[in-house]
């Protein structure tokens, strides 16, 4: 374990594909959606611990859920909660954060990563992490972590590997967005395609060259923030001038223009837990194939459905395939688990009709 590891976790997403169990006062990654008596975000904490102390893990997160943040994580201090006051896509999230790092340890390498996904395989993903900090660390790199696809999925981006230059570690080829089924297909048989996690890793001198090369107008506005990381001043410049970067993802802002950049392919049993059919598929499920959380559901010839209640409610269902049921006490969920995606766009529905009460 290196002094000059860190992590950070990005926390600041409201989940509207979880809706209604994710709300804009409590999204997913504060929630226990796995019935394991912890949220995603203490999970997701705990499982990095091996990595480096509590004391060198850091949460990026929207200012309004501070509080909830020091709550479930009572081992970090203020000052290991960076507070962004708007929502700008990961880019900006990753600048401040190198920033602010560098201010701390010139020379820091660090995992950026999701509060909100499952790895099933720790130690397989502990070892790929490692490898990753080891080669950030000695070398001007920019590595994304690849999974190793298991099918022909069309609701992540890809990453076509090159070479390998390293035992386990490879030039990228080049970024993919989300395909059509027919590319997505191609992609896995010809086995050079990797899924694109969106967890990376870097030390903090070559991701601040990359923003200064690659994306100026994000760094810029940052580095104006010299002198005031890890200070009171940090969140006054933060409030001011954060609202003024670009809402743009890292992928598109360094990763696809950088020459530098490198993956490693990894199988860890990664899901994005995006959406409620991805906890579906990770949650233990009855001979019917049915997924039954929390309360008590009766389920009479239904199959194939996620039931989550809440404690002491009891459900009956009959008839039902491939349906989402969601009971959040002040709101009842029932939608096709095939059309699951419109769920996103049901949330600007029950906006317009109820304003933000539900949401």
């Amino acid at each position: 374990m290196s002094n000059h590891h860190y992590v950070a976790i990005m926390a600041g997403g409201v989940g509207s594909r979880f809706w209604p169990g994710s709300r804009e006062a409590r999204p997913k990654q504060f929630l226990d959606m796995l019935g394991t008596g912890k949220s995603l975000l203490r999970l997701t904490f705990e499982r990095f611990l091996p990595i480096c102390p509590a004391s060198h893990i850091f949460i990026v997160t929207n200012i309004q859920y501070k509080d909830l943040v020091k709550e479930q994580l009572p081992e970090i201090s203020d000052n290991q909660i960076l507070c962004e006051p708007s929502r700008n896509n990961t880019a900006p999230c990753v600048c401040y954060t190198a920033m602010k790092l560098a201010d701390l340890d010139p020379e820091a390498s660090f995992v950026i990563s999701p509060s909100d996904h499952i790895v099933l395989k720790e130690q397989a993903f502990l070892d790929k992490i490692n490898l990753a900090l080891d080669f950030a660390s000695q070398e001007d790199a920019l590595i994304t972590l690849g999974i190793e696809p298991s099918r022909p999925d069309t609701g992540y981006g890809y990453i076509q590997k090159d070479q390998e230059i390293k035992d386990g570690i490879h030039k990228v080829k080049r970024f993919a967005e989300k395909p059509n089924l027919e590319t997505a297909q191609q992609f896995v048989s010809s086995g050079e395609y990797l899924w694109n996690a969106g967890i990376f890793i870097w030390n903090v001198k070559s991701i601040i060259q990359a923003f200064e090369n690659c994306s100026p107008d994000i760094y810029n506005i940052l580095k104006k923030g010299d002198g005031s990381w890890n200070g009171p001043a940090e969140q006054e410049f933060i409030n001011k001038q954060y609202p003024t970067t670009p809402n743009i993802a890292v992928d598109v802002a360094i990763m696809e223009k950088a020459n530098n950049v490198y993956t490693i392919p990894a199988e860890f049993g990664w899901s994005d837990l995006g959406t409620w059919a991805s906890l579906h598929e990770e949650c233990p499920k009855d001979d019917q194939g049915n997924a039954l959380l929390g309360g008590k559901t009766i389920a009479l010839d239904t199959s194939d459905c996620l039931v989550r209640l809440p404690a002491g409610k009891l459900a009956v269902l009959k008839d039902l395939q491939n349906y989402i049921v969601v009971d959040e006490e002040d709101v009842l969920l029932v939608f096709p688990k095939s059309k699951e995606q419109e769920i996103k766009q049901v949330t600007a529905l029950v906006k317009a009709e109820t304003g933000d009460k539900y949401l």
